[in-house]
């Protein structure tokens, strides 16, 4: 079987090698089979940002480069993360022998097929001709994701694997992601644990971890996870769903151990690296931070899965050791960060916070006082979230520790203790961001205990049968507050007691645009940009998340 003369001559290919010997080869093996249109490059970074701006039928990627920290598996990780390999691309990895399990690994997440060096054009055509057999067999589901219509082709997905249909396993995996992708964790479990009965695959045992965290399971999910990482402690995409799940608990000591294991076990992963830092950060471990954060900035400052929530952290850990240097470098990251994407409120908000400390460093007090102040201005704001009272909450706790003195300071850390504190987790993380300065420590506390109050002194409507009464009360202080945990509660006892309020569409009303404008944002406990939630998933990119 071969390519058809018209399917080769339609085909567009990206060779990927910084070998010019092994590229001129691969491009030949690619002509040889009658592929005209071949693209070349010998760094990952310029095939990413080719990525960015074509679109390629074939990719044949090295697993090796030269000179480069990257890895190919990387590059595909961060091609697969930031959704730049549509479902049409086929993508092969070239590797040795050495680097075989590693390659094999990748496979289970994202890549069509690998070759084992050496090769020939037949073999290489037969993996070409084998990932696109199976594009084309389910072509259909395809079209239904990119068409955006998840819950279609999760059905269609449900019904290749109880037929036991060509490509079923793949089929199930695919299913399992888009159930959790439209919050069906029910029946995304009733998949996974068919995968498992049937083939005890890791990727199957993870989504069940996944589903168990969605739905609340955290002991569950930890025990999963556990037994996961016992089996596969390779299997990097376990340690950070695990992560997350010990972030979310509040165990930040152990969810730095977790991501210091995986970072040494992929330790060319941008993601593990920053999280790692972001937790020693947060543990008060400047060195290990400055370390981690630091690497990497050399590793991925021009990766898309680089976030710059790593330079804010190394603004404040370089004005903490007096490294005025370190701290200018971070201010121009930022500033060039910004004029690329002056449109970024985040981007902004992270420049905003450097220069608060710039200023400091360089005793303009009254410029200092000046941002600090347009930060709390934002307070209030939807797009506030989670990671923005954290920094504002570091910003304001060293300010107390110099002979700047805001009186409002301890009015906006209670307004930040307010919405935020949805949970004990969440508090305590407040109180590591202020450096557990103990006035600001003590108000967060404050606000934890003024919202478990307001919840159940609502609640106590519920119970004496005037749940109507409930949903207002947590209305009214949610609406105050912008409290994730007092909006969700409302929903909650909502939809239990629908039949028992008269202002239930109007009520309903209220409630969603509460929980998209603040729970999206106010519940969002984590690290950065996090990707513990899709970790071991496929990304299934719909049309239009296609990028820009």
């Amino acid at each position: 079987m071969h390519l058809t003369r018209q399917e080769a001559e339609d085909c567009k290919a990206l060779v990927i090698d910084s070998n010019p010997t092994s590229r001129s080869m691969l491009m030949a093996m690619l002509r040889d089979i009658g592929v005209k249109h071949v693209v070349q490059t010998s760094r990952a970074d310029d095939a990413r940002k080719t990525l960015e701006k074509r679109t390629f039928d074939i990719v044949i990627c090295d697993y090796h480069f030269d000179n480069s920290p990257i890895s190919g598996r990387d590059l595909l990780d961060d091609l697969r993360r930031s959704q730049l390999l549509p479902f049409s691309t086929v993508f092969v990895m070239v590797t040795g022998e050495r680097s075989y399990v590693s390659v094999a690994e990748a496979a289970e997440a994202a890549l069509d097929s690998y070759l084992i060096k050496p090769h020939s054009a037949a073999a290489l055509e037969q993996r070409v001709l084998q990932a696109r057999y199976r594009k084309s067999v389910l072509k259909y589901i395809f079209e239904a994701i990119e068409a955006g219509r998840f819950a279609a082709a999760a059905a269609l997905c449900t019904q290749r694997f109880l037929d036991r249909g060509e490509f079923w396993l793949y089929a199930a995996r695919v299913g399992a992601e888009l159930y959790l992708r439209v919050e069906d964790h029910a029946s995304a479990r009733t998949l996974y644990e068919a995968v498992q009965q049937s083939q005890a695959l890791p990727w199957a045992k993870l989504g069940l971890a996944r589903v168990e965290v969605e739905t609340g399971e955290l002991p569950k999910a930890i025990r999963t996870l556990e037994s996961l990482i016992a089996e596969q402690p390779s299997f990097g995409d376990a340690y950070d769903v695990m992560g997350r799940v010990q972030v979310e608990q509040g165990n930040l000591a152990s969810a730095l151990e977790t991501y210091t294991k995986a970072s040494a076990i992929t330790p060319q992963n941008i993601s593990r690296l920053q999280k790692t830092g972001m937790l020693a950060f947060l543990m008060g471990q400047s060195d290990e931070a400055i370390s981690a954060l630091e690497r990497t900035v050399r590793l991925g400052l021009s990766s898309k899965m680089f976030d710059c929530q790593t330079l804010v952290m190394l603004s404040m850990l370089y004005f903490d050791q007096a490294d005025d240097k370190g701290l200018a470098r971070t201010v121009a990251k930022l500033t060039l960060a910004v004029e690329r994407r002056p449109d970024s409120s985040r981007l902004v908000r992270f420049l905003r916070v450097a220069q608060v400390f710039q200023t400091l460093r360089s005793r303009k007090v009254a410029e200092c006082v000046a941002l600090v102040r347009e930060l709390a201005d934002e307070l209030q704001q939807k797009d506030f979230d989670f990671e923005a009272a954290t920094n504002m909450l570091a910003v304001i706790g060293r300010l107390r520790q110099t002979e700047i003195q805001l009186p409002e300071a301890e009015a906006w850390v209670s307004r930040i203790a307010k919405r935020f504190c949805v949970s004990k987790a969440s508090s305590e993380m407040l109180c590591s961001a202020c450096g557990s300065d103990p006035t600001y420590a003590a108000a967060i506390r404050e606000g934890l205990h003024t919202i478990t109050q307001m919840a159940e002194k609502a609640m106590t409507h519920s119970l004496t049968g005037s749940p109507g009464l409930a949903v207002e009360s947590l209305l009214t202080k949610g609406s105050e507050t912008l409290n994730a945990k007092l909006i969700e509660l409302a929903a909650a006892v909502l939809k239990h007691h629908a039949a028992k309020i008269s202002q239930h569409e109007s009520m309903a009303k209220q409630i969603n645009d509460l929980k998209q404008r603040y729970c999206t944002k106010g519940t969002q406990v984590g690290l950065g940009q996090s990707t513990g939630r899709t970790a071991g998933g496929l990304n299934l990119r719909a049309a239009e998340a296609a990028p820009a």
